[in-house]
Order: C-alpha cells, then structure tokens, then sequence
C-alpha cells in the first residue's frame, strides 16, 4: 500500500512539473555528510518577486551551511491539500529539518504535527498555523504590517469613503493578520470597508474582481491590497479605468511592477517585507537546532513603509534589490 501511495505521489509531483515549470529545487549534492533539508513553500513562482527572494535566502544559507536542500511545492497557494500531500512525503523522507511556509491556519495544522511526531526539527516561515507546535516561525508581523497600511489610509477617509480590502488567500494566516491590521490602522473608520474579497493570489483574478467591485461601488476611493498578487491586480484594473486620480492603493511587497506603479502614482506607498532574510534566517535557524543550540520561539524579519520620494534612498534601495553573490 505504501508503494503505491509514494508512486501516486510522484506521479502527482511530475504533474504539477508540467503544469507549473520548476518545482523542485534540489542544492548542495556534492556533500557527501551534507545535512539534509526539505523546503516547503506555498508555490514556486518565477514571476513573483517575493517568492523568488524567499526561496533565494534559503538556497543561500543552505550553501553556507553545507546543507542539501529539496525544494517542492503545490501549484496554486491556496492548494493546502497539495501541500499536505508534499508534508507527508517529505516526512517520509527522512530529512535533517523540514522549513514550511503553511498554506493555511488550520488546514495544514495536522500535517504539521504528524513533522513534530517524528522528530524532526520544523520551522514555520512567512505564515503561520493555528497550534504552537514549531521549533521557530520567522515571519513579519502581519498585523503589524497590515497596520502600516490602515494608518496610512486613515489620513485620507472621509464621512463618504468606500473602502475595499483585495485579500490573497481566504483562510491563511498571512491574509487573516493583515485584515485585522488593516482594521485595526484604520481604528474608528473600520466601518467604511465595504467589502473584503480573494484573488486567490491570482493576478488575474485580483484584476477580475476589482473591476466588478469598481461597477458595485462607484465611489470606492481607498483599496488595501494584501501582498503582490492582489495588490498588483487591482492596480491593473484602476489603471486600466482610467481612475487612479479617485482611488488611492495601497500595496504590500516590492515586485518592479510595484515600484513601477509607485512612480506612476497609482500606489500611494507599498510596505516592503524582507523575504530573503525570512529564508536566510530559516535555514539559518535549522542549523542552530540540529547543532543543538537553542532559537527563539518568534523571529520578526520586519517591514518598512516606502513612498514614491522614498524608494530611491540608500537603505531602501537595498531592502527592495538585496544583494545577490554570484
């Protein structure tokens, strides 16, 4: 029974190889005692920035460590049944650590223990689950980030305000905190969100959706987009109805279509995570544990607000192009 369930797996695996491009990533062969390690993400995305810098961090730091590191994912982000799949495989294979980016907060909860179950060490990056059951979780503080926008916007609501929250993945813990960030920067304002809808971190769709909320809402004037895929989208949609001299954006993330639309003016300001450090610091913290030393339980990898006269500082500059050795 167990060789079929690991054929079918494969075979799935392959599948989604087609369908999607490059979703195996493997690093470090050549150590013949390398410490093994299996990273998770939520999806492999070339054309996403910040997936790109996260799954970087990570190949890095595992070339520092001398460490072979596996890298799978599902296709989508919101296919935590896909990823459960991958959770199981990976445990039976045995690694050193396995680093996860969960797809949901609840969903993923049990595949996350069956890791714990048999020892091996397990650190949460970017999201995290429902049960305090990791070794460490190194992600940015969502609501924190969320808040960053809430309170931005807030200087511009009026008595008349429509606003609109452009969601990613319903469900997952990065989109749940942001919401409540969002909320919570706005303060008493919180009642001039007229809709909260997901793209299913899908550009298209974000595209999609806020041009039918634009038709349902003609006076919409704030949109909070919780990270690229949706912020992108509705920014493509207001752009593309002429209307970004009435509706102020609001994004999260660097991509150069962000920093593009920054310029343009059709984002206000984009809040800039530091996805690299979060999959440095995660195989960083792999190492410490299987070398027995002990990490903290939390680790905040920070965020920074960026403005169209901002972007081109020093120090922003290097948040939004991090360095990359050859």
């Amino acid at each position: 029974m167990r060789k079929h369930v690991r054929k079918v797996l494969l075979w799935v695996f392959a599948g989604v190889a087609v369908a999607a491009g490059i979703l195996l990533w493997r690093g470090g062969e050549g150590e013949e005692k390398g410490r093994k390690i299996i990273f998770i993400p939520k999806v492999i995305d070339e054309d996403n920035d910040f997936w790109k810098l996260l799954i970087e961090g990570v190949r890095m730091a595992a070339a520092e460590n001398q460490m072979e590191v596996t890298i799978v994912a599902a296709k989508t982000e919101d296919d935590y049944e896909a990823q459960n799949e991958l959770i199981e495989w990976a445990v039976g294979e045995k690694p050193d650590a396995i680093l996860l980016t969960p797809s949901s907060l609840t969903e993923t909860t049990p595949y996350a223990q069956k890791v714990v179950d048999q020892g091996i060490p397990l650190i949460l990056v970017d999201s995290a689950i429902d049960e305090d059951i990791a070794d460490t979780v190194i992600a940015t503080d969502n609501v924190k980030l969320g808040e960053v926008e809430g309170s931005y916007m807030k200087q511009y609501v009026t008595e008349d305000s429509c606003i609109v929250i452009m969601g990613h993945v319903e469900g997952s813990s990065t989109a749940i905190e942001r919401e409540k960030g969002v909320r919570k920067g706005l303060g008493e304002y919180e009642d001039r969100i007229v809709e909260v809808v997901f793209c299913d971190s899908d550009y298209d769709k974000a595209f999609e959706l806020m041009t039918e909320l634009m038709e349902k809402y003609p006076d919409i004037d704030l949109v909070a987009g919780l990270n690229e895929y949706s912020a992108v989208g509705a920014a493509r949609a207001i752009k593309a109805e002429n209307r970004q001299d009435r509706i102020r954006v609001v994004g999260i993330d660097s991509s150069l279509e962000e920093i593009q639309f920054l310029e343009e003016g059709i984002f206000e300001i984009i809040v800039i995570q530091n996805p690299f450090k979060m999959g440095y610091l995660g195989v960083e913290a792999a190492a410490k544990i299987l070398n027995g030393e002990k990490v903290v339980k939390k680790v905040d990898s920070g965020c920074e607000l960026i403005t169209k006269d901002s972007v081109y500082t020093e120090e922003n500059q290097k948040l939004l192009f991090p360095f990359r050795e050859e």
